[in-house]
């Protein structure tokens, strides 16, 4: 009698003769080897071969894997938003601190000037005819480790002079504050002097070191100046007389001893204008 028989493979129904039973050999479907059960006519040996997952375990697992990655990003965006005001409050804490450390270095630069010639450089020189020619950022080249630079730069042309435009772009990092938003490729420093009468710096009179009746550490010699539009090689700088010596957000700034400390909105302009002075008596009324 024939067997009905369903390929475990393919899932094909047929007949084979009996005397096949409980014989293996190749199905005439789909080749897979097969084996002839024994039983009675019209006996099923084996369950239709599954042509597929319902889903609903797939289902749960897919929606398990959305749900946790919805959840990861959304913790991953809770920890950006933490994590971003410290990352920047960490990098202008270290744009600060550079800008800081630039201060320091044009003050020591200014110190060696003084003790080779007992008198700190003028805010600018001037030609002939009294107009300025050169800036102090220029004439501190040699005490920046900057030779090379000041070997290029010709003294006996303006600053703006066919040969000297040829180093416009050529700007020392340390007249740059890293917090400039101008950024690297800028020529416009950041620093400079207080320039007028009674400030340490007047024009074209260099300052003698004996001038300084306050004590180096109660005098200004050098402030931040962003925005100001200087160009590094400018004979330009702050005007004392139309200053109103308020500080603005806080401002770091070098002293004659060649200290560097930061000043706060909340000092007095009595007091600022003390400290820009070579002997005014102010900063002994309020302290900074």
């Amino acid at each position: 009698m024939p067997i009905a028989f369903q390929c475990p493979h393919c899932g094909s129904q047929t007949h084979v003769d009996d005397r096949f039973a409980g014989q293996s050999g190749p199905c005439r479907n789909c080749g897979a080897t097969i084996s002839i059960p024994v039983g009675p006519v019209g006996a099923t040996a084996y369950p239709p071969a599954p042509r597929g997952s319902s889903g609903s375990g797939a289902s749960v697992i897919v929606i398990v894997a959305i749900v946790v990655g919805f959840g990861g990003l959304l913790v991953a965006g809770v920890l950006a938003a933490l994590l971003i005001p410290a990352v920047s409050a960490a990098r202008e804490a270290a744009r600060r601190s550079s800008c800081n450390n630039h201060i320091k270095q044009i003050g020591l630069a200014m110190q060696e000037y003084a003790d080779q010639y007992k008198m700190f450089p003028p805010a600018y020189t001037v030609d002939a005819d009294g107009k300025p020619m050169h800036s102090w950022r220029v004439l501190l080249l040699p005490y920046l480790e900057e030779g090379e630079l000041y070997d290029q730069y010709r003294l006996d042309e303006p600053w703006d002079g066919p040969n000297n435009s040829q180093l416009s772009d050529l700007m020392p990092d340390v007249f740059r504050c890293p917090s400039d938003p101008a950024g690297p490729g800028s020529t416009t420093t950041d620093y400079a002097v207080v320039n007028g009468a009674g400030a340490l710096f007047d024009g074209d009179k260099p300052c003698p070191l004996g001038a300084i009746r306050d004590g180096m550490s109660n005098t200004l010699l050098v402030v931040e100046a962003s925005g100001a539009g200087i160009h590094w090689m400018e004979p330009r700088d702050l005007d004392f007389a139309q200053m109103q010596c308020v500080i603005d957000g806080g401002a770091v700034v070098g002293f004659a001893d060649g200290s560097a400390r930061s000043l706060q909105s909340s000092v007095p302009p009595t007091v600022v204008r003390g400290l820009i002075t070579r002997a005014g008596d102010e900063v002994n009324q309020g302290g900074y």
